[in-house]
């Protein structure tokens, strides 16, 4: 199937769709955004979801931050402690912090966030794995008692995911959602302004305290916030986000189609860059929990099936620039990057052959529940491509084309197919996870405790244990390595490609940092 013929052209549409009338004479000091989806949960632990990770960047503050050479700075912590060679750390808590509800941050709420962040989160079990005890000797100091030394203890806290909140809230069953946005960062999430399905509203917290000390990259340093207010307005249809940005109507579209960059990058007054050089992996995600993806061969069946250049052309075509093939677990080109195995993600396929490699390996013809987001145009593009592989290799597939909230709520549902459960779904591995195993969700074989698909992958969580206590880089590329082979033969997703994902923004918006989308240090003239 041709990239053209699965999407429909945003551009032919313009002429047909009116921009939205969003209010133009918002002040100044507010900044009008378009995120790639509608925020379906306010809880960064009990989803991965990038659009709760982009407002959890906004609501809430961490221990420590990466910056945007992956480098870990203090960020809520002044300092750090460590004794007993390592297996003892003491972090104290930097004056001022503040609750959005007026109560002052206390490091019994950060002993509850980590608890529950360990729960959940791949780089969270990982130190929990390692831990004997954490405490809040006093209420400002966080107490870790290690089982050995794990050097790595910043960089776990610096996860978006363990996102500090007020024990009460972080006291909730990590499987279930927390019921309100009480943070301590430099925005408030304003409730009584939400609107479902479209409009999100932040306002700068004048209570907080930026750091006194540090340079502002990515999400470490000090975070000074320059507006009063972002305004997200969710527009599901390309074409209308595209007029109201040459329109003037937004101020920033966090994901234009790429089939419209062309076009936009003619306004000169709309700036197109790429500030997440993280970049995003294509993500066929298995249920192993039921048939048929519990059987393994069918899995690799799959694996080899999909042709990471056919699928991410579909997605990337008008700008071949930012493809990358050749993918297996992290961003090519980055440390622990391989080439291992990766000879099996490229073209062209002979489908009849895999036809009979789905049916030696055990299909039997039963239906497959897909869920596919409609309304993030290029998780939409490469499902319907690889879903049309799917067709073609034999499966019975009931594909369901649903809004991206709904499929973030479906995910979480472990019953099977007839209870409303599903065997596949699509997404895009953005961040941190692709440039390190340590916060990786997606390779995680340890059942119930792993990311949606509840895999089990032994061997892989042996050599993920082993990275850990890797002596040098050499030592964990060996592992990386070693990891990927292992990947190959016990997959817990297909990997469709990847692409480093523009964003586009009037020039009336200045310092905006590399990565996710951030909005202190911006500033609008």
């Amino acid at each position: 199937m041709k990239r053209r013929q699965i999407l429909t052209s945003a551009a032919a549409g313009m002429a047909a769709l009116a921009a939205p009338r969003l209010v133009r004479a918002e002040a100044a000091s507010t900044i009008r955004f378009v995120p790639h989806a509608d925020l379906a949960s306010l809880d960064p632990v009990w989803t991965t979801a990038d659009i709760t990770r982009n407002y959890s960047l906004a609501v809430f503050d961490t221990l420590y931050a990466y910056d945007a050479q992956f480098h870990v700075q203090p960020q809520m912590v002044e300092g750090h402690r460590t004794d007993q060679d390592g297996k003892v750390w003491e972090l104290t808590l930097r004056d001022g912090l503040k609750f959005h509800d007026g109560q002052k941050v206390l490091a019994r709420d950060c002993v509850a966030t980590i608890q529950r962040f360990g729960k959940r989160d791949p780089f969270g079990q990982a130190l929990m794995a390692r831990v004997d005890e954490i405490s809040a000797p006093s209420d400002t100091v966080i107490r870790f008692q290690l089982k050995r030394p794990f050097p790595l203890l910043p960089n776990a806290l610096a996860q978006v995911y363990c996102a500090i909140m007020p024990e009460r809230l972080a006291k909730t069953d990590p499987m279930q959602q927390i019921p309100e946005a009480i943070g301590s960062g430099p925005f408030k999430f304003l409730a009584n302004e939400r609107v479902s399905g479209q409009r999100v509203v932040f306002a700068k917290n004048a209570d907080y305290v930026p750091r006194s000390s540090g340079v502002a990259s990515f999400n470490a340093g000090p975070k000074i916030v320059h507006i009063d207010r972002v305004v997200w307005n969710f527009i599901p249809d390309p074409a209308t986000a595209s007029a109201a940005l040459l329109q003037k109507e937004v101020d920033w579209w966090e994901n234009p189609t790429i089939d419209l960059i062309p076009q936009i990058k003619r306004d000169k007054n709309v700036v197109v860059t790429v500030k997440d050089r993280t970049g995003e992996l294509g993500c066929l995600r298995f249920n192993q929990l039921h048939p048929p993806f519990d059987n393994v061969a069918i899995r690799r069946v799959v694996v080899a099936a999909m042709d990471q250049k056919e699928i991410m052309e579909a997605v990337a075509g008008a700008e071949p620039s930012i493809i990358k093939t050749d993918v297996g677990l992290f961003v090519p080109g980055t440390p622990m990057a391989s080439t291992a195995g990766v000879e099996i993600t490229r073209g062209p396929k002979n489908y009849d052959k895999l036809k009979q490699d789905l049916k030696a390996a055990g299909y039997d013809g039963q239906k497959i529940v897909v869920l596919a987001a409609t309304t993030i145009p290029s998780i939409w593009a490469e499902a319907q491509v690889a879903t049309d592989i799917l067709t073609k290799i034999g499966f019975n597939v009931d594909f369901q084309a649903l809004e991206w909230g709904t499929v973030v709520q479906r995910r979480a549902n472990k019953e099977s197919i007839d209870k409303g459960g599903w065997n596949i779904f699509y997404t895009w591995l953005g961040g941190f996870g692709n440039v390190t195993p340590a916060p990786n969700i997606a390779i995680r074989g340890n059942g119930a405790g792993a990311w949606f698909g509840w895999p089990n992958a032994p061997k892989i969580e042996e050599l993920y244990a082993a990275w850990f206590e890797a002596p040098d880089v050499a030592a964990q590329q060996k592992i990386c390595e070693q990891m990927q082979l292992a990947f190959w033969q016990n997959p817990t997703y297909a990997p469709l490609g990847m692409y480093d994902m523009p964003t586009a923004y009037q020039n009336t918006l200045s310092d905006i940092p590399e990565g996710w989308p951030q909005f202190y240090g911006v500033k609008k003239a």
